[in-house]
């Protein structure tokens, strides 16, 4: 009997500072970071499943604490039991008689969870020697729908509506696969945007992007209004009228000053403001959507469950959204979120922009082209050139377009070598660091 003997975690820290990368209004030195977790079996061909949780480096203990706080659910159960019913299984996770006590599905805890169904995604997926994607698009109708816990949001996406817009989705299934092969899916990116970069190189790379096939690049703003106009002049003198751009607060302002700064933002043609306030504030959300429009307004990358996206729909407060699949529960609640996008006719942008984010909202993104929307039109996932060359089957752009991974599952798994180095503190990228008390490496390379 093939059954998870371990769930093994590890907090690894890539000190992104030392080449001013990942610098945004809210977070002015981020250690990209994850809670690393593997599912491990007793399988003869050493069967597993990799997951994480992204964090940016203070806390991130915290969170492999809440990872193997799970271990009790998970260990000794049998593979099978697992991949063959996996919103059982994120059910079985998030319905602990005792987690509710945390949340229910909140902070910590409720990431910690979204890891490990994420593991046990790619668990199933590398079992059938499928990547992600192509495994959801396998599902049909009424597995996706099982896979979804409606508690909650029932009165806005019921059961048998997901079902009729999943049924009227897998017509045309073969040629959206076909078409992803082919094409791939549209990026954006942010790679020019840090906050910590000079303007000739904000210059520079926006120039790079534009010939690299990007249709959209991302400035992150929100600390000094002035300075946000003079590098938003900067870049769009230098990709074009034809080149859309778009910004990202990182949720540092409040109602009132959001309206303000990005009514002064608006005369470079943006094609959204993210993250303008508090992720939690939907009314908020909504007002500013209102006073500033026809600005489109998104956020995505911080609400922790589908109830605040659900809520977002319901109050009109977005005209696009990102989802994050190491923020909310893993893909059983991506998947509904998908759905009741769709519903709502609201576009979404995937955040991709933190370690191994694009690695697995491709996946995503691809997997709602295919089973969920249909549609690619106006939608793309973001992109940013760090980190990648730490994970096992790394992400592909080529010409502005995510190549569409064959790979078995998804994608989440690193290199031994790049968690020995960057575990923290006692990998080797840390220890020599911290023993002449230092805070981060001092490393050229590790970009």
């Amino acid at each position: 009997m093939i059954v998870i003997t371990a769930l093994e975690t590890c907090d690894v820290r890539f000190p992104t500072p030392t080449q001013r990368d990942g610098p945004d209004a809210m977070n002015e030195d981020p250690d990209y970071s994850a809670a690393y977790v593997v599912l491990r079996t007793n399988s003869p061909d050493d069967l597993c499943g990799y997951g994480f949780v992204f964090t940016i480096g203070r806390g991130n203990d915290v969170q492999k604490s809440a990872c193997e706080a799970l271990a009790y659910l998970v260990v000794g159960r049998r593979v099978e039991e697992v991949v063959s019913d996996l919103g059982a299984f994120a059910r079985g996770l998030t319905g602990d008689s005792q987690l509710p006590w945390l949340g229910p599905e909140k902070d910590v805890t409720h990431m910690a969870i979204g890891a490990v169904i994420n593991a046990a995604w790619d668990m199933a997926a590398r079992r059938d020697r499928l990547p992600l994607w192509r495994f959801i698009a396998g599902l049909r109708p009424q597995q996706i729908v099982n896979q979804i816990d409606f508690r909650y949001i029932a009165d806005v996406l019921t059961p048998h509506e997901a079902l009729t817009m999943l049924n009227e989705a897998k017509y045309k299934k073969a040629e959206r696969i076909q078409n992803l092969r082919d094409r791939g899916y549209p990026a954006y990116t942010t790679s020019p945007g840090w906050l910590g970069y000079s303007d000739e190189k904000l210059a520079r790379l926006s120039l790079a992007a534009v010939a690299e096939g990007f249709k959209t690049i991302k400035l992150k703003v929100g600390v000094n209004v002035e300075d946000d106009i003079r590098r938003c002049r900067i870049a769009r003198k230098v990709i074009g009228d034809k080149v859309s751009m778009a910004v990202d607060a990182n949720q540092r302002w409040d109602v009132r000053n959001a309206i303000e700064w990005v009514k002064q933002l608006s005369q470079f043609n943006l094609a959204w403001v993210e993250g303008p306030t508090n992720p939690d504030d939907v009314l908020g959300h909504a007002a500013i959507r209102c006073a500033v429009a026809p600005v489109p307004i998104s956020t995505g990358e911080h609400p922790q469950k589908r109830i605040i996206f659900q809520q977002l729909f319901q109050a009109s407060a977005v005209d696009l959204i990102q989802i994050d699949a190491t923020r909310v529960g893993g893909v059983n609640e991506i998947l509904a979120i998908l759905l009741m996008a769709r519903k709502f006719r609201v576009r979404v942008f995937p955040h991709a922009g933190g370690l191994g984010h694009g690695e697995l909202m491709q996946h995503l993104a691809m997997a709602d082209y295919v089973s969920i929307s249909g549609s690619m039109e106006d939608r793309a996932i973001e992109y940013v050139d760090h980190l990648h060359e730490h994970f096992v089957n790394p992400v592909r752009v080529i010409k502005g377009r995510y190549v569409a991974p064959s790979a078995p599952g998804f994608s989440a798994e690193m290199f031994g070598t790049s968690i020995r180095e960057f575990a923290f503190p006692h990998g080797e990228a840390w220890r020599k660091s911290l023993s002449v008390g230092g805070s981060r490496p001092e490393r050229a390379d590790v970009m």
